[in-house]
């Protein structure tokens, strides 16, 4: 399944949240999409981030390294995760887009100053 499939199968606010994202992760952060775990998930040299899907129409932008993320913005929730923290959106018109964008290019920023298995 591609990324644009899952899209595809998705409803409402979530098809244009996911749809939302996904172009602003690859086409402005550069990042390559791939369904792993029956989502889309987001990497680099490593996993950054994924969408998933969550109840009452929402998406959760997650990062598989959110406890590191600074959380400037105050966004960002671990969901009793010890890793993982993430962003619930639940309507494409006000996701908080510079705070996004903050938040993923520190992921990024993180993820290039970690050494990575090869």
């Amino acid at each position: 399944m591609t990324v644009e499939n899952f899209i595809l199968g998705l409803d409402g606010q979530q098809k244009a949240i996911v749809s939302f994202l996904h172009q602003r992760l690859v086409n402005h952060h550069d990042l390559i999409p791939k369904i792993r775990f029956n989502i889309p998930m987001y990497y680099r040299k490593s996993w950054v981030c994924y969408l998933n899907p969550i109840k009452k129409n929402g998406i959760e932008l997650a990062f598989l390294k959110g406890h590191q993320l600074s959380n400037d913005q105050g966004l960002l929730r671990s969901k009793d995760r010890k890793m993982v923290a993430g962003v619930d959106l639940f309507d494409v018109s006000t996701i908080p887009e510079r705070d996004i964008d903050e938040i993923i290019q520190e992921a990024l920023l993180l993820e290039e100053i970690t050494k990575h298995k090869h």
